[in-house]
């Protein structure tokens, strides 16, 4: 087994590989991140991060005597433990994508062979066998020189939220590992055990949470470990989309959907995470990883009505924004409508398969003039859709000049604090905010001149 700190190396500086790297080194790892991006590892050899994420250049700094960037695979020959943490995006069937993943574990293969036991870790969210596929790539392109090499697979799920990264992997509910290697997982023990104990000092960006119970260590076969993966995110979509559909029924009944959700929220077999009513989800990940689930379940002859349910009402939430403009203005054709949010969620810049996209797109089409406003995922939008004719606004106030309607799509902060009678001085006589998040208080709202629509709040 490798001696104190492990040499840790990353396949992939995105959301999950790059703050895994930054947090094993920052924790104490000797840790070497890898990615064929050249620009990223310059960027990251400047201590800069490509990715917007609270923490992390922070981290970057406090660990950088820890950490090196290459393009080169030839520096996973010394590493203790390798972590595939590459992309796996759906493809048009929605099955995940495993090129990358098996192109990057030709390359781990091709550098193997220092004598030493070599964990590969899939930490990527992969379909169920994948560690049996890894397992098969490498043991044929190894054929003939086994016994300079030995290697053993494990899967390590990651549970990160984006905006909230660091935190997630400094302080987990829980670290789950699969494999059949005993040494293997011992070793992946070592190397969550700062996290696991809590011995390292909590950082100034990310400081401990009060009272933070210590995670537990799962191990399981690899197959549980990458089924625990996609039901994790199945069940918190599908969660989501039951407070949404939820709060349909309240506008339909006269009930308000934030009581209902407290009321329920406070059952400890139900719990109050993830009962928020509003737009549904985005991201990179429970789209992805609910449409690879539903394809896997297909792939075996087992619909699964119930997860398939769940995506249906996300995709109904957002044109729900449409239907309550129409509802509101009667007429949208010619109307002027400001788009408070672009990223799918606050603290960041990610913007695959946000909400803000889809009713941008809906908008336009329909004649609308749109303008937008995000604090930091302006630029992203503009490199990614910049052929749409939005007006792209320094802030709230100039967004909301000629408005009929303000759609506040994501729950910034900075949104709490909206200057709201000046903001309805600049509008139109329809001074319409919808509130997609259900984060503004209605009262406040209507008592700075502005009409407030929330997802199934009483009075609507």
């Amino acid at each position: 087994m490798g001696g104190w700190p492990l040499r840790v190396c990353i396949i992939g500086t995105g959301y999950v590989g790059l703050t895994t790297g930054v947090c094993l080194a920052f924790v104490g790892h000797k840790v070497t991140c890898i990615d064929i991006d050249a620009k990223k590892v310059a960027l990251l050899r400047e201590g800069k991060s490509p990715i917007c994420e609270p923490g992390i250049v922070e981290l970057l700094q406090l660990a950088e005597d820890r950490l090196t960037f290459t393009a080169e695979f030839s520096d996973c020959r010394g590493a203790d433990v390798i972590i595939l943490a590459v992309g796996t995006p759906s493809t048009e069937t929605g099955k995940a994508n495993l090129s990358y993943i098996e192109t990057a574990v030709t390359s781990i293969a091709e550098n193997l062979g220092n004598g030493k036991l070599q964990v590969i870790v899939n930490k990527s969210t992969v379909p169920i066998g994948t560690s049996l596929r890894v397992k098969l790539i490498i043991d044929q392109i190894l054929t003939g020189k086994k016994s300079a090499c030995q290697f053993a697979i494990a899967s390590n799920p990651e549970f990160l939220r984006e905006g909230a990264a660091i935190h997630d992997t400094l302080y987990p509910d829980r670290i789950v590992v699969g494999g059949d290697d005993v040494e293997a997982i011992n070793i992946l023990r070592v190397m969550y055990i700062p996290i696991l104990e809590q011995t390292f000092v909590a950082p100034n960006c990310c400081p401990r949470p009060e009272g933070f119970p210590l995670p537990a260590f799962v191990t399981t076969d690899g197959t549980s470990a990458e089924m625990i993966k996609y039901a994790a995110n199945a069940f918190l979509a599908t969660k989501i989309s039951f407070i949404n559909e939820i709060s349909g029924l309240c506008e339909k009944v006269g009930a308000d959907v934030e009581e209902v959700s407290r009321g329920i929220g406070l059952d400890k077999r139900i719990g109050s995470r993830f009962l928020e009513a509003g737009l549904g989800w985005g991201g990179s990940c429970f789209g992805k990883d609910t449409a690879a689930l539903s394809s896997i379940g297909y792939e075996y002859g087992y619909p699964m009505p119930l997860l398939e349910g769940a995506v249906r009402v996300n995709r109904r939430q957002r044109m729900r924004v449409i239907e309550k403009l129409q509802e509101s203005l009667k007429v949208v054709r010619g109307r002027t409508v400001g788009i408070l949010g672009l990223a799918f969620k606050p603290n960041t810049d990610d913007l695959r398969d946000a909400p803000a996209i889809d009713i941008t797109k809906a908008l336009l089409e329909m004649g609308c003039r749109v303008k937008v406003y995000d604090p930091v995922a302006m630029d992203n939008f503009r490199e990614q859709y910049g052929a749409l004719a939005v007006e792209y606004c320094e802030n709230p106030l100039l967004l909301a000049e000629d408005c009929d309607a303000v759609v506040l799509v994501t729950e910034w902060e900075e949104f709490l604090r909206l200057p709201l009678r000046e903001i309805a001085r600049r509008m139109t006589k329809e001074k319409i905010l919808i509130d997609g998040r259900n984060i503004m208080k209605p009262s406040h709202v209507k008592a700075a001149g502005l009409k407030y629509i929330g997802f199934g709040r009483w009075p609507a």
